[in-house]
């Protein structure tokens, strides 16, 4: 390895969703930081299976407007 050009691989402080830590090793920040996840296998769609809609900047609601007329008739 060439001396000074990788980066310093430290412990730091992994927080989850729910609350609950562990020790990992990473390059991010310094020795002993806490990284706080926002979203985490425990909460993530893909693992838990359960779906939101996320409505960024109105996009669900002109979609629905949009194709108001398309659906199942009763």
């Amino acid at each position: 390895m060439k001396a000074g050009v990788h980066p310093d691989y430290h412990e730091i402080n992994v927080v989850m969703t729910d609350g609950t830590e562990y020790k990992t090793r990473s390059c991010y920040g310094k020795p002993g930081d806490t990284l706080r996840l926002d979203i985490d296998p425990k909460s993530h769609p893909a693992w838990t299976g359960v779906h939101r809609m996320i409505d960024s900047g109105g996009q669900v609601a002109k979609f629905n407007k949009r194709f108001a007329g398309l659906g199942m008739k009763k």
